[in-house]
């Protein structure tokens, strides 16, 4: 297979279903392959970019990073999350088949300067994906924040919501300077937080959530913290039978993730420094990837689905990789 024919037939395994890329790859060649044949192609190319990847993660185990940017970044956003996949086997306690991947969603961005006129302002972003486990996926992680600038940024921020294994990654593989929670994630648990507090239905509990938003924005901590502490002790502590949507269980929990995340959450010195707040991107970035690989009609197996990602990630980043990467590769044969 031809550079040119290898890299037509990835990217349309990227883009869209093997059965539609099988469709689009016989209309433009005029041949007669199968969703089967596209799949078996599109993994075993996907399985030299993950060989190739790997290798790098390995390299920088033994002390060699790869290169950083030629221009410094003002900001370097690390951004991670969660998606789903349906995989062919059945695993886990409950048996069941959806298994979680892990997205990276690293973005440089120009600083803004305190205003709504003038946020901040992104500028490239570049993506990795794996089914491996979190060690895994910061170890790859880190590759890339070395490739985008983690050493020559002047500021380096992880940015995202408060999930309990996002802060012990970033500070094994040392990914930030400053961390920070996605303000609106933050503002939703405070509207979970007013509802437990006061019920639904109440027509106080929309502004009890709006007096927590203003302190949030406004960095007032001590004052949401107490807040909801308030309303904690009148409800009382959770019982043993309480699920995890019962008012007493909501609040308690809320009141641990502000007290875990207040370091976290001083958005007034975030905004006057020119740093985003929002995790937007990353949120659409994991989007992204479940465009592709989650469906409840597919059914991954997961070195297959491994590929796929790999091949997405590479596609969706938006510094000329792809292009360079295929550019880059000899012809394939049928052997490869």
């Amino acid at each position: 297979m031809t550079p040119r024919a290898a890299r037509r037939l990835a990217r349309e395994a990227a883009l869209q279903s093997f059965d539609q890329a099988a469709l689009a790859l016989n209309e433009d060649w005029g041949i007669h392959l199968d969703g089967k044949q596209v799949q078996r192609w599109a993994e075993k190319l996907g399985a030299v970019v993950v060989a190739a990847r790997d290798t790098q993660v390995r390299a920088l185990e033994r002390g060699h990073r790869p290169s950083g940017p030629a221009e410094a970044p003002r900001i370097l956003v690390v951004g991670m999350d969660g998606g789903r996949v349906q995989t062919r086997e059945k695993s886990g306690e409950n048996g069941s088949r959806w298994h979680e991947d892990k997205v990276g969603v690293l973005t440089t961005y120009q600083p803004g300067d305190g205003t709504k006129e003038h946020p901040p302002k992104p500028l490239v972003t570049t993506h990795v994906a794996t089914m491996g486990a979190t060690e895994a996926f910061g170890k790859l992680l880190r590759v890339e924040a070395e490739r985008r600038g983690l050493r020559q940024a002047e500021t380096v921020l992880v940015l995202g919501d408060g999930g309990n294994w996002i802060d012990p990654l970033s500070k094994r593989e040392q990914l930030h300077d400053q961390r920070i929670v996605d303000y609106y994630h933050a503002a939703e648990h405070l509207y979970d937080a007013a509802r437990a507090a006061l019920g639904r239905e109440s027509p106080e509990t929309e502004a009890l959530a709006e007096q927590l938003k203003d302190a949030l924005w406004n960095g007032r901590m001590d004052e949401v913290i107490a807040t909801l502490q308030q309303h904690a002790e009148r409800l009382g502590p959770p019982q043993k039978g309480d699920g995890p949507e019962y008012p007493r269980r909501v609040l308690a929990n809320n009141v641990g993730y502000f007290q875990a995340h207040r370091q976290h959450m001083d958005y007034p010195a975030y905004r006057k420094k020119g740093w985003p707040i929002g995790s937007g991107v990353t949120e659409s970035g994991v989007k992204q990837f479940n465009k592709r690989v989650k469906g409840t009609e597919q059914f991954w197996s997961l070195p297959g689905v491994e590929t796929v990602l790999a091949l997405r990630a590479l596609w969706l980043s938006q510094d000329d990789r792809w292009q360079n990467y295929w550019d880059n590769r000899p012809a394939y044969s049928k052997a490869a």
